[in-house]
């Protein structure tokens, strides 16, 4: 698999990368097809995983989380957060407010049973926070050690 490196000083990631927007979106989905489908992926010497603690409302994360499970070391975990949706789908906004950011990397770390995100970024501006506040709640979670990366770091 080729790699590419993440930025100008970033870590080495494969050229292809997996989305699990879909993960489980569609009703009935197989959990163990999923999982299998993500392990398949590892082997393939994919280790780019993207996804968002709103992809069907966190159940992307956790089979996230029992595909790379003993295998950490070959998933480069990238995750989105922000956007908010009813049970029902519907789209109710964006929030980009420091404790909401913070809530989300807990409750993306509990799912995903790692101690730390890869990449973690906004997955859209919330137009009524400043950016630097969004962008500064990241920064925190970096130097806390609950994320390693941001799109936004320099």
């Amino acid at each position: 698999m080729k790699t590419a490196q993440l930025g100008n000083n970033g870590p080495q990631v494969s050229a292809l990368g997996f989305g699990s927007m879909q993960m489980a979106a569609r009703r009935p989905h197989d959990d163990c097809e999923c999982i299998a489908t993500i392990q398949a992926v590892l082997d393939a010497g994919i280790n780019f995983i993207d996804t968002a603690d709103f992809y069907s409302m966190g159940r992307a994360e956790y089979l996230i989380a029992q595909a790379i499970k003993d295998r950490r070391d070959q998933a480069f975990l990238s995750v989105k957060c922000g956007a908010m949706f009813s049970p029902s789908g519907v789209f109710l906004g964006v929030d980009g407010r420091p404790k909401a950011i913070k809530n989300f990397v807990a409750y993306s770390l509990q799912r995903l049973g790692v101690d730390v995100i890869d990449l973690f970024q906004a997955c859209r501006v919330d137009p009524d926070v400043p950016y630097e506040e969004t962008i500064g709640a990241i920064a925190d979670l970096i130097k806390e050690g609950k994320a390693a990366i941001s799109a936004y770091q320099k």
